[in-house]
């Protein structure tokens, strides 16, 4: 049951660094469109970087948040995946 639960929130982060990741591309590529998909990864991701935002502010321009939130996600599924690899 542990395993189970253990891969499940490890695809949820997944899914979670993909749509981190359109929007960083989305915001280099076309920043401030208006487009379906982009839209779709503001509102999911936004609860989640907003709190790291007001945390680390922009420095030099630069938002460290997804950066910061992929981190910690990517830590997380390694500690799921020694977790659903223990006996």
């Amino acid at each position: 049951m542990i395993a189970f639960l253990a891969n499940a929130l490890e695809i949820v982060l997944y899914a979670v660094i993909i749509l981190i990741l359109v929007r960083v591309v989305f915001s280099w590529v076309a920043p401030g469109s208006r487009n379906s998909i982009t839209q779709i990864a503001y509102n999911l991701t936004e609860p989640i970087l907003a709190p790291v935002m007001r945390w680390i502010p922009p420095t030099a321009g630069l938002d460290l948040s997804p950066l910061v939130v992929t981190l910690v996600a990517s830590f997380v599924i390694a500690f799921l995946r020694g977790l659903a690899a223990a006996p």
